[in-house]
């Protein structure tokens, strides 16, 4: 697969939050997500080891009940399972990668 570059084909996946997936195979999912400043995520689990790279802005993490504060250049690995939370301190553009692939960030008429 691959995945011109482009400004548009972003979802929201809640107020302040929109992501396009950028890439995905049989088992992994690339994606791209920007949160506007003040915006969150709130605490969750899911089954997908979740990887990412922090290109802009500022983020604030709770993991498994640390927080960690995110600048530009820092990634992170999430287990599958594993509760976590963000809020954007900043204006933030994230990349992040799913495994195994999560339906919910598929393209509209995407397959796992």
């Amino acid at each position: 697969m691959f995945t011109p570059s482009s400004r548009s084909g972003y979802d929201e996946a809640r107020p302040g939050v929109r992501f396009r997936t950028l890439a995905h195979g049989a088992r992994t999912l690339l994606a791209e997500f920007h949160l506007g400043k003040g915006a969150s995520l709130p605490r969750h689990a899911h089954p997908h080891e979740q990887t990412g790279y922090l290109v802009g802005g500022a983020l604030r993490f709770t993991i498994a009940g640390a927080r960690f504060d995110a600048r530009p250049g820092d990634g992170w690995c999430i287990e599958g399972g594993v509760e976590h939370e963000v809020v954007a301190v900043e204006d933030s553009v994230v990349v992040e990668v799913f495994c195994p692939v999560r339906g919910d960030l598929l393209p509209a008429g995407g397959s796992a």
